[in-house]
C-alpha cells in the first residue's frame, strides 16, 4: 500500500471525544523512546506528521490522522511516562487505558517494542493486560538497525517466549527500522489486507 495522503484530524485527552466513524482505526503505542513517532513518519513518508523529540514521552494526547481518506492512524501517548510527576503518570495511564479498552472503532493496536534490548516487564505486562481485555493487537519490534542481527533475534525470541507463558497463540509480529525502512512495506501491506477483509466482510 502506498500512502498518498495523511491528514491530521484532532488531538484530545478523552476517548469519548475521539472521532465517530465507520473506517478502520489502527493505533500505535509503546514505551517512551521506543521510536513510535519515527515509525509513524516513516510509514506515512512525512517528516513531521508525528512529533519527534530527543526527550522521551512527548506525546501527551490521542492524535488522529486520516490516511488515504480510507482509514485512521492513531498516535497514542507512550507508557512508562519518562520523567513525570505521579499526577501526570496517573493522567496518562487513564488516557491510555480508556482508549485501549473502550474504543470500539479500534481495529488493531500496534504495540512497539525496542528490539535492541532484552524483554522488559513493563512491555510484557502491557501486552498481557491488553490481551486479557480482548484487544486485537500486533507487536512491532523497532530500531532493528541499532543492534547486531544475532543479538536482535535473540531479544525477539526471548520476548516471544515470555509471551508464550500467557498466550496460546501469539499475536502477529513485525521487525522494523525507521532509518533503513525495514519492515515498513510489510506493515502497510498487513494493514491493507485487514482493510480489504473488512470491506468484503
Amino acid at each position: 500500500m502506498k500512502i498518498l495522503s495523511a491528514e491530521f484530524v484532532v488531538s484530545n485527552q478523552h476517548v469519548d471525544a475521539c472521532p465517530k466513524h465507520q473506517k478502520p482505526e489502527y493505533a500505535f503505542i509503546g514505551r517512551s523512546n521506543v521510536g513510535k513517532s519515527s515509525l509513524i513518519n516513516c510509514l506515512t513518508q512525512r517528516k513531521a506528521l508525528a512529533k519527534t523529540s530527543s526527550t522521551p514521552g512527548k506525546t501527551l494526547l490521542i492524535n488522529h490522522f486520516l490516511i488515504n481518506k480510507d482509514w485512521y492512524l492513531v498516535d497514542l501517548p507512550g507508557y512508562g511516562f519518562a520523567k513525570r510527576s505521579k499526577r501526570e503518570q496517573e493522567k496518562l495511564a487513564r488516557i491510555i487505558s480508556q482508549y485501549v479498552e473502550q474504543r470500539q472503532e479500534l481495529t488493531c493496536l500496534f504495540v512497539l517494542i525496542d528490539s535492541r534490548i532484552p524483554p522488559q516487564p513493563i512491555d510484557i505486562n502491557f501486552i498481557r493486560k491488553a490481551g486479557e481485555a480482548g484487544v486485537p493487537l500486533t507487536i512491532v519490534f523497532t530500531k532493528a538497525d541499532g543492534v547486531k542481527r544475532g543479538e536482535r533475534e535473540a531479544h525477539i525470541s526471548q520476548f516471544l517466549r515470555e509471551l508464550q507463558k500467557d498466550w496460546e497463540q501469539l499475536p502477529p509480529h513485525f521487525v522494523t527500522s525507521s532509518t533503513k525502512r525495514l519492515g515498513t512495506e510489510a506493515l502497510l501491506d498487513y494493514i491493507q489486507t485487514i482493510n480489504q477483509q473488512i470491506k468484503t466482510a
